[in-house]
């Protein structure tokens, strides 16, 4: 576990699979950090992914799979580490802008409607699915998981890109003071609790394009193979993991 160097606030960070309420819990926490006079600063790292341009050139370099975004690989990693580092050196006066992701239009935002921070925060939250989760060996990569790797990717190079990506991520992971892990009761709860973020999603953006049922049901196999990775592995190295079941309700 890192320590956070005197004078610069803390990263903590929250990890769990999709839907098991991470980003929930950052705004809950920074509400209540800002109620008692705090400044908390909440990042994810769905702020981070590369443009759709980029995915595209690994798409035909690498391999089609990796157009879609999410799966590690897919993030601009020197750009998270620039944005915490900008938090946490911030001075009277300085500013610091955060990057910002429009999902429906698949599209990072311009700098110009990046947020602007104006004050040093207190504490930095950072949420994500992966954070710290470990790459797997060659022979658990061999065998396909799931549909989407048994027919898009044959020969391995799709999984074997992405497992190979997650060193990549050690300089944020290195960023992190404390990592707290909420725990699902498994992968299978995913597709319905992404299915209720879509609708989410869809209800604050009307009219506007957005994924179907069908769609959210093949996305998230995407996910699969790292998700049950961090099931595994998440609550060895995690300094605290919350049990939660299919309500979301903390069993431990």
């Amino acid at each position: 576990m890192a320590t956070a160097s005197p004078g610069r606030p803390p990263v903590f960070a929250i990890a769990g699979l999709q839907g098991t309420g991470k980003s929930t819990l950052s705004a809950q926490l920074a509400k209540a950090g800002g109620a008692r006079g705090l400044n908390i600063v909440v990042l994810s790292i769905d702020d981070f992914y590369l443009t759709r341009r980029e995915r595209l050139a690994l798409a035909r370099q690498v391999h089609p799979l990796l157009a879609t975004r999410g799966p590690p690989g897919t993030h601009d990693v020197g750009l998270a580490v620039r944005t915490v580092d900008a938090l946490r050196r911030m001075r009277r006066g300085s500013v610091a802008c955060l990057p910002r992701f429009d999902k429906i239009s698949d599209r990072r935002l311009p700098p110009s409607r990046w947020r602007p921070v104006r004050s040093k925060p207190d504490l930095i939250i950072f949420e994500g699915w992966f954070l710290k989760v470990p790459p797997e060996s060659e022979r658990a990569l061999r065998r396909p998981l799931n549909a989407l790797e048994r027919t898009e990717d044959r020969d391995g190079v799709w999984r074997r890109y992405c497992n190979e990506a997650l060193k990549d991520y050690a300089p944020l992971w290195r960023r992190f003071d404390r990592l707290l892990f909420l725990q699902g009761p498994g992968f299978e709860i995913v597709p319905s609790w992404r299915w209720q973020q879509e609708q989410t999603l869809q209800a604050a953006h009307p009219g506007r394009s957005a994924m179907t049922r069908a769609q959210v049901e093949r996305f998230v196999l995407f996910f699969e193979r790292v998700s049950r990775q961090a099931l595994r592995c998440l609550p060895a190295i995690a300094d605290e993991t919350l049990r939660i079941d299919a309500r979301r309700r903390i069993r431990r």
